[in-house]
């Protein structure tokens, strides 16, 4: 277990080569403009994680097409990987959700995601998030989530 959780991390290097609006997002707090996200409208299989620690955040299979103009899914791929943390900004009170290991800003999670799939919506930014596509999944290290993602 130690070795696993060594494998995901936050670095300098990493963060020093973010692009302005991954850096404004993930190590800011910043949100993206609605509808403006490159996964938005992604439904290639794979997965997608944190852009700076590169832990997996959330499978493609449990990705869903919310309206809300951010990239929405259903629950964690690992839920160790995710922090929950109350955010009281902009006059309201939602739960901010951050890498574990990244720290890094992702979203928000919100209760009104579909019912029978546990009714929760992960509401993520593009720009903190890398995807793997599922052909790509064991040659860069995440063969052990392949049974998380659908068949192609």
């Amino acid at each position: 277990m130690e070795n696993f959780m060594k494998m995901y991390k936050k670095s300098e290097d990493t963060v020093a080569n973010l692009t302005p609006e991954q850096h404004r997002v993930t190590q800011q707090g910043g949100t993206e403009r609605p509808g403006t996200g490159e996964y938005l409208h992604n439904h290639e299989p794979g997965i997608y994680v944190d852009v700076v620690s590169g832990e997996p955040l959330f499978a493609s299979s449990d990705k869903f097409e919310s309206g809300c103009g951010w990239p929405s899914f259903t629950k964690p791929i690992e839920p160790a990987h995710i922090n929950e943390v109350r955010d009281t900004s902009h006059g309201m009170i939602r739960t901010e959700v951050r890498s574990t290991y990244g720290d890094s800003h992702l979203g928000h999670v919100f209760p009104d995601g579909p019912r029978d799939r546990g009714g929760l919506r992960y509401c993520i930014n593009s720009a903190s998030l890398r995807f793997i596509h599922r052909d790509d999944m064991e040659a860069e290290g995440y063969g052990e989530y392949l049974n998380q993602v659908e068949n192609i």
